[in-house]
């Protein structure tokens, strides 16, 4: 009966990297959003804003008119 051999060296990085990845992971999931739903939110909120900046109403005070 032979035990296995066990580098503790690397058997503590994996362990580290494997927590890394977990929390990146979680990470990933609570806060991330594709580079498509950015672009996508991007788009809306500018073609909002110039829809809502046609629709203002010039102040009135202004008798340049």
């Amino acid at each position: 009966m032979s035990a296995k051999i066990v580098n503790l060296r690397q058997a503590r990085k994996r362990k580290q990297r494997e927590t890394r990845d977990r929390e990146a992971e979680d990470n990933r999931r609570k806060f991330g959003r594709t580079k498509a739903e950015r672009d996508a939110a991007r788009r809306r909120r500018d073609e909002l804003e110039k829809k809502v900046d046609g629709h203002r109403l010039s102040p009135s005070g202004d008798d340049s008119t």
